[in-house]
């Protein structure tokens, strides 16, 4: 899931400039469970750009903004109401305002309402932690699946730094050393020799960006 959060209002008016006419999309997961472009989100949005004198021609709150095909669904389905539109507003990460962008056949003003975090996990009392940062090499078979590359602040491969001071992080002392909750995950699994082999440096080439997998080259 990616954690959004939402622009300050001024600036999302400023983006929108004398584009009067606006339409809305939000977006029906990790926005909607952000609290940051569900129906609600978009609705308040609405009442706050009429407030400021833009007219919303229309919205709509695709479940997955970032698959084209719902997009392009939502499209089809507020025709009139984004052919009366001179922007769209998109309540989601930037996943979701690039697919708006690539659908729209009208050469509107896409412009995104939120800022895009990272991705997550969400724990059951509705938290969000970054536990993954995508690199390409996932080393989690070998770390009692906690990723070092992301919870290690120095992105350590081969164990703590010298700096770890009663299982705590150097670098943030009310975080727990990755490298700890490591070895205690293994040791509990009996699994401490997955410690023994030298990890080698990461291919940072795999992550270079922007990346792309053909399903239907």
């Amino acid at each position: 899931m990616i954690v959004t959060e939402r622009k300050p209002l001024e600036e999302i008016l400023r983006n929108l400039g004398s584009h009067a006419k606006v339409f809305l999309i939000g977006c029906g997961e990790c926005s909607t469970t952000c609290k940051t472009g569900g129906e609600k989100e978009v609705l308040e949005m609405k009442q706050y750009l009429e407030s400021q004198g833009k007219k919303v021609t229309g919205w709509v709150v695709p479940n997955a903004p970032c698959i084209a095909a719902q997009t392009k669904t939502a499209f089809a389905q507020n025709m009139s109401a984004l052919k009366e539109s001179q922007a769209i507003l998109v309540l989601s990460c930037g996943l979701g305002v690039q697919s708006v962008k690539q659908c729209d056949r009208f050469g509107l003003s896409v412009q995104p309402a939120l800022n895009s975090m990272f991705g997550t996990l969400m724990d059951p009392k509705g938290n969000f932690y970054e536990v993954c940062s995508n690199c390409g090499e996932c080393v989690l078979s070998q770390t009692g699946c906690i990723c070092p590359v992301t919870r290690c602040p120095k992105g350590l491969l081969n164990g703590p730094c010298g700096g770890v001071i009663k299982g705590k992080c150097e670098v943030d002392r009310n975080r727990d050393c990755a490298w700890v909750l490591i070895y205690q995950e293994l040791e509990k699994r009996k699994e401490l020799e997955k410690m023994k082999p030298i990890s080698r440096p990461k291919d940072y080439g795999k992550t270079t960006k922007p990346q792309k997998v053909l399903v239907n080259p």
